[in-house]
């Protein structure tokens, strides 16, 4: 699994060894099975996850037993409740795998002590973070003025490799709508 993340990391920036090595320090691999939890609601998120193989997602529950999920992550991306993560409250997300997944888990303590330690990662956390940040903004507005049909065209346009991997009441869920919806959505885009 380090190798994986060795590998996103030296795509990004360019590390010495003894550098490649403290990270390596801090990492925790775990294997997580299909349906099993890393964080539920209520827990204060204490550490990040990189997924190497697998798929995460990240959702809550609504006062109706509705599921709203807030994101995926596929291979090469991260997880976690920033919110939590960084206000030390308690999140109001769960995050599951969809898959069999091996994924590195870092300690809030121990990421913050490398991204001082290694000011190039901590440049590599930043941009991964501002460019997070556009997407939720893209997606904010897609949700606010997109019809039904608008938001699974981007949903296909931004994510291709994800619509054979996600259950279509997951994405559903991701785009706001109801599953009817999206049923007629795609029935009228293949007819």
């Amino acid at each position: 699994m380090i190798e994986v993340f060795k590998k996103y990391i030296s795509e990004k920036i360019t590390l010495a060894e003894e550098e490649y090595s403290i990270i390596e320090s801090v990492c925790i691999s775990r294997k997580v099975k299909k349906r099993q939890f890393i964080m539920h609601e209520g827990e204060v998120c204490k550490q990040i996850a990189f997924v190497c193989k697998g798929f995460l997602r990240t959702y809550f529950i609504d006062d109706n037993g509705d599921e709203h999920i807030m994101n995926f992550a596929p291979e090469n991306y991260w997880s976690g409740d920033r919110e939590s993560l960084m206000s030390g409250f308690p999140s109001k997300y769960n995050i599951d795998a969809l898959e069999d997944s091996d994924i590195i888990v870092i300690k809030k303590a121990d990421f913050d002590e490398i991204c001082k330690r290694i000011p190039s990662f901590n440049d590599m956390t930043n941009a991964i973070l501002q460019k997070s940040l556009v997407v939720a903004q893209q997606r904010i507005h897609a949700s606010i003025t997109y019809s039904a049909e608008e938001k699974y065209n981007y949903f296909l346009s931004k994510y291709p490799s994800l619509v054979n991997r996600v259950p279509q009441h997951m994405i559903a869920s991701y785009l706001g709508l109801s599953r009817e919806t999206l049923s007629r959505v795609r029935k009228n885009r293949l007819g």
